[in-house]
């Protein structure tokens, strides 16, 4: 079938050149291909002998010679160097094909064919360089045609997709890779055939005949052109990358792993709570790492055991959900046949129940031996991978961490259960010091706790109301305390102290503190007295360690220095009869009084040193204090903070106090409510009292000379004052009592004798005298004719005692009123039992 040749055909690349010579050996007729090839146009050459005006002068007699015998009928073919006419060299050589012909005349002439000898070796060097480059290349070689199949492949091709490399002609790329990863390259292919513009590095996703891991190529596509330019296919070279593309894998889960890590210990362990630091754990790990994740942790740490349960049996050791996290929309709440898998027997796990894991299980196995264990999943479930870890601090296990991955993510692999490991181990450290810090909170708390007055404290005198606040969660406890210790004579001391520091350390310095300012408060010390006791005291709670040990080592060291302990206190002695109250203060910030219809004011108390500095002696400040007055004792984390300065808080406290003829829990409500304390770092101490003076109605005081009528001078005053406050009850204890101390003071006292009677919440009975010696109970001899009257006292009262006086003592003694529970009268075995 007749048809017009293509462009690009073989004559575009070889461009054939033609020209016939007549019977006269002279060029009648020339191509225009030969006027491309020789350089000479038809006018110039037509007529001219062929062999003067081309062939290089010493080859001329040869070329006469072959022109004849073509003229007489005879072929030709060879190759013949030629010059453009007016040249004296060979420009080039040609492949000449000479054939006899005849004209109509009969006469002989002849058609000449010449090919450039250059073009020809070019072709052939390039049909060279195509089979090798096609043929020997590594990579894989395709070549598509327009219609997008397979027009060639190399050798290498064939042997990875097996069979010869004609084997695959006339293929489509639907017969190598999946229905997705095809339909890509097709419209690679289409995009490549219809713009021209090459696509490189184009990673397509497959697998080779009879292997069924995954391969990843990189594709790179151009179009091909004929030799007149038209676009004749797309070659395709294709380089198996799957080595590459799996170590930049893993290089991205390293880097991924790493930051992972950096982020746990950013993020893990800010808070010393157990179930933040869960909820910490698995904000790092969903979805970073996992798609779902929860956290059990054993029952027993929660609760404050002193020790976690360790490796126990998955049985028998109770644990809680204590968080769950989820990045799956569509996933369940609870952990009923995910992670846990292999654990249906126990149900859906809500966050914040208590459960145990079957003793075979995956989940209890990993928690006995203390290593992670792939957990088993259902087919067709949303997880598809899961591993249990045990969360295991110092060589105990706290609890198990599960991480589960869903479908469209990758299993867990070697590389990922050990960045689990490494999770899961940091969150229980840090779990584990929260562990061991909320224990040693608590013990802190408990002490500090049980160092401060039970209840809302009472005395003599007064109304009082205490607040005690820790500092937040995060915080230690300190070494705030405050204390009301009743002293003899309706009398009061009031104690607000602060130890600088905080823990446990401050804890037991406080409680040291306040169990000597107590002892020291009963034996009736004045208030400066008292604060220059305790400053040897907190000094030498810092004094030298290591003495001893050195000595025991026969090495002379130098002694190590404990921790100083230095402490604010103010030490306040009120007097209910006089509404007086003296005041000393050791460093502490001023006690607050608010009189009845005016502003609050601080008192003007020499603050003095802190105690456990030393060197300086403390100062006493006495102030009478009006009927119905408010005084506030408090520690410097009600008025102080870091953003806020110890004035500002002051005046912010004073102006909070305006309101002090309210109830006296009242009046401490507003003050905390008021403030700002949900600021502080620090707890806080608030100590008020409301001055509730005893009426003249209630006291009697007499002055007694010194002579044995006093003795009965006495008891009849005694009986009077009785009668009058409607004590009959009494009256007989109270003869028999005041006759013993009066008698005593006129037997071992000095000078003038001073009775009182005191009608309070209970009948307090004092003898003054100027004598300095104490009195001191004794047992009689039964051959002792006295010696009994102390004896006597103690038994028949609630409580007696003596002090000192600025003057010489007091001996008291106190009875219940006769409504109250006082002690049953004495028996008679008790009463003879004393002689």
């Amino acid at each position: 079938m007749w048809q017009s040749s293509p462009p690009g055909s073989i004559y575009d690349y070889i461009k054939v050149a033609s020209f016939s010579i007549g019977a006269d050996g002279l060029v009648d007729q020339w191509s225009l291909r030969a006027a491309e090839l020789f350089g000479v146009s038809s006018d110039q050459v037509r007529g001219m002998d062929p062999v003067e005006a081309f062939i290089p002068a010493e080859l001329r007699p040869r070329g006469h010679r072959k022109v004849a015998e073509i003229l007489d009928g005879k072929e030709w073919t060879g190759l013949v160097p030629f010059r453009v006419p007016g040249e004296r060299h060979a420009r080039g050589l040609a492949e000449v094909y000479v054939m006899p012909s005849e004209t109509e005349h009969g006469e002989r002439g002849a058609l000449c064919i010449a090919v450039d000898v250059r073009a020809l070796r070019r072709i052939e060097t390039d049909l060279a360089s195509s089979q090798a480059i096609f043929g020997q290349s590594p990579f894989g070689f395709l070549l598509f045609g327009t219609d997008l199949t397979v027009q060639r492949a190399n050798q290498r091709f064939a042997t990875v997709f097996g069979g010869a490399a004609e084997d695959h002609r006339g293929r489509t790329v639907h017969d190598y890779l999946s229905r997705s990863e095809a339909e890509r390259m097709t419209a690679a292919l289409r995009r490549v055939l219809e713009t021209g513009e090459p696509v490189t590095e184009l990673e397509i996703v497959g697998s080779v005949p009879g292997a069924a891991d995954r391969r990843h190529w990189s594709v790179n596509l151009y179009r091909v052109h004929s030799g007149g330019g038209r676009p004749i296919g797309i070659a395709g070279v294709g380089t198996d990358v799957t080595r590459r593309h799996n170590a930049a894998r893993e290089a991205a889960s390293a880097r991924r792993n790493l930051a992972l890590l950096n982020e746990a210990t950013a993020r893990i362990g800010t808070s010393l709570d157990l179930e933040t630091t869960a909820r910490e754990l698995l904000d790092v790990a969903v979805p970073g790492f996992c798609d779902i994740a929860s956290v059990d942790l054993y029952q027993g740490l929660l609760t404050g055991d002193e020790a976690p349960p360790g490796q126990a049996d998955g049985r028998t050791a109770e644990l809680r959900r204590v968080a769950f996290a989820s990045a799956v929309s569509d996933a369940p709440l609870v952990t009923a046949a995910m992670p846990g898998a292999g654990c249906r027997e126990t149900g859906p796990i809500l966050v914040g129940a208590v459960h145990r894991y079957p003793f075979n299980s995956p989940c209890a196995k990993a928690l006995r031996t203390g290593r992670p264990r792939l957990v088993p999943t259902d087919d067709g479930a949303l997880v598809h991978s899961a591993i249990a870890v045990p969360m295991v601090a110092h060589d105990t296990v706290v609890g198990l961490v599960q991480f589960s991955r869903t479908k469209g993510s990758e299993p867990f692999g070697e590389r990922d259960r050990a960045l689990a490991v490494e999770l899961a181990a940091r969150a229980a450290v840090c779990i584990e010091n929260a562990r061991l810090y909320r224990r040693e909170h608590q013990r802190a708390l408990i002490l500090q706790r049980s160092l401060l007055p039970p209840g809302d404290p009472e005395a003599a005198g007064l109304d009082i109301a205490c607040r005690y606040l820790p500092g937040n969660a995060a915080t230690e406890v300190g070494g705030d305390w405050f204390d009301v210790i009743e002293l003899p004579g309706q009398r009061t001391a009031l104690v607000v102290g602060d130890v600088m520091g905080r823990g446990l350390r401050a804890a037991v310095a406080m409680g040291e503190l306040r169990t000597a300012v107590r002892t020291l408060a009963q034996l009736d010390l004045e208030p400066a007295e008292v604060l220059s006791h305790l400053d040897e005291i907190a000094r030498g709670l810092g004094a030298p360690i290591g003495a001893q040990s050195s000595r025991a080592a026969h090495k002379p060291r130098g002694p190590e220095l404990a921790e100083v302990y230095l402490a604010t206190c103010v030490y306040a002695v009120y007097d209910a009869v006089t509404r007086r109250c003296t005041f000393a203060n050791a460093g502490h910030p001023p006690p607050v009084l608010v009189e009845p219809g005016e502003e609050a004011l601080l008192l003007d108390v020499p603050p003095g040193m802190p105690l456990g500095v030393g060197g300086e002696p403390f100062e006493e400040v006495e102030v009478e204090l009006p009927e119905g007055a408010l005084l506030a004792l408090y520690t410097d984390g009600l008025v102080e903070s870091r953003d806020h300065p110890l004035e500002e808080g002051l005046q912010a406290f004073r102006r909070a106090l305006t309101a002090a003829g309210r109830p006296l829990e009242d009046v401490c409500d507003h003050v905390l409510n008021t403030l700002d304390t949900r600021h502080g770092q620090d707890d806080i101490a608030l100590l008020m009292a409301r001055i509730r003076g005893l009426p003249a109605e209630a006291v009697g005081d007499w002055r007694l000379p010194r002579e044995p009528r006093s003795v009965g001078r006495a008891r009849e005053l005694a009986r009077a004052q009785l009668t009058t406050w409607a004590l009959e009850p009494l009256v007989d204890t109270v003869e028999l009592l005041v006759s013993e101390l009066v008698t005593n003071a006129l037997r071992y006292g000095e000078g003038e004798i001073r009775l009182r009677l005191l009608r309070d919440r209970a009948l307090v009975c004092e003898v003054w005298d100027a004598g300095l010696v104490q009195p001191r109970r004794r047992r009689a001899r039964d051959t002792d004719e006295g010696g009994r009257g102390l004896q006597l006292v103690g038994l028949l009262s609630a409580g007696w005692g003596s002090r000192r006086t600025p003057r010489g003592k007091t001996v008291w003694f106190e009875l219940p009123l006769p409504d109250g529970d006082g002690p049953a009268e004495p028996t008679v075995d008790q009463l003879l039992s004393m002689f």
